[in-house]
């Protein structure tokens, strides 16, 4: 009987033993083998940025980036979350999301309810829509010396702070900046419909909406352009009782960027590698 019940635990530990190294991410965890499950939101209708594909799978630039992440971190397992921009602004404050994804620009408020981390996610290109007739507007400076008409922006909006921040750096030439009700409207539609004169708009979001043959306003291509004003760092969003979480991922966003694995993905989904002029990013 002695003998039968030394064989049971032999072959019990090494089932648990074989169960070990069969499970992947979890044979190599933090030192107590717990592999912790977080949530990332992501907004699903942001395309290049984050979306929903056909298969029904999270990507874009900001959740490919988010799952090298995930690879580099076994104390940890993604799993991603679909959502709206404000839906994930409310979600990651509450901490109903570990941490939410959304071409995010940094801003003094958002430091108030949310840890930013110590390095940046990527990089957006943020410019201008206008009529053909005013591609010559090339800067905000350009803009505002013509005296033109801006779409209005929320104020809760990061696009209100870089506008802004413009403005109190330039209060001898700023532009006319109205806030909106809604987080946003829509830029493309107002300055074809003269409502404005231009509005800001990142730079993905435009070639969607026009350059994309399948894009609402593709039959505009001709009507409106696109100029870049700013190239601006983009970050993740983590919950305030995140800081472990978040220090993590800025180990792991280092070595991603050490690698050029950021520069990767950003040619693929911007089409270009917006890391070749971060020399030049002021903010």
């Amino acid at each position: 009987m002695n003998k039968y019940f030394k064989l049971a635990a032999i072959g019990l530990a090494s089932v648990t033993i074989l169960a070990a190294c069969s499970s992947g991410k979890a044979s190599t965890t933090s030192e107590d083998g717990d592999v912790r499950k977080v949530k990332v939101a992501y907004d699903m209708a942001s395309k290049p940025i984050s979306w929903l594909d056909d298969k029904g799978n999270a990507t874009g630039y900001d959740v490919e980036v988010m799952k090298l992440v995930d690879e580099l971190l076994p104390e940890y397992e993604f799993e991603y979350i679909g959502t709206t921009s404000d839906d994930l602004l409310i979600g990651v404050e509450q901490g109903k999301f570990q941490v939410g994804v959304k071409n995010a620009f940094w801003t003094e408020e958002r430091t108030e309810k949310f840890i930013s981390p110590k390095d940046f996610l990527g990089l957006s290109s943020a410019g201008l829509v206008l009529k053909k007739e005013n591609e010559h507007i090339k800067s905000l400076e350009d803009f505002a010396s013509a005296g033109y008409s801006l779409a209005p922006i929320a104020a809760n909006n990061a696009q209100y702070t870089v506008i802004d921040e413009y403005n109190k750096t330039n209060p001898d030439n700023p532009v006319k900046l109205d806030a909106g009700d809604a987080f946003t409207v829509d830029v493309v539609q107002w300055v074809n419909e003269g409502r404005v004169d231009g509005g800001v708009i990142i730079e993905g979001p435009f070639q969607k909406q026009v350059l994309d043959e399948s894009g609402p306003y593709y039959n505009l291509k001709d009507e409106v352009v696109y100029n870049e004003f700013a190239v601006i760092k983009t970050w993740p969003l983590f919950n305030k009782k995140e800081q472990d979480f978040a220090n993590a991922y800025d180990k792991a966003i280092k070595q991603l960027q050490e690698e050029k694995k950021t520069n990767e993905l950003s040619k693929e989904f911007y089409g270009r590698d917006l890391f070749e002029v971060l020399d030049k990013v002021e903010r």
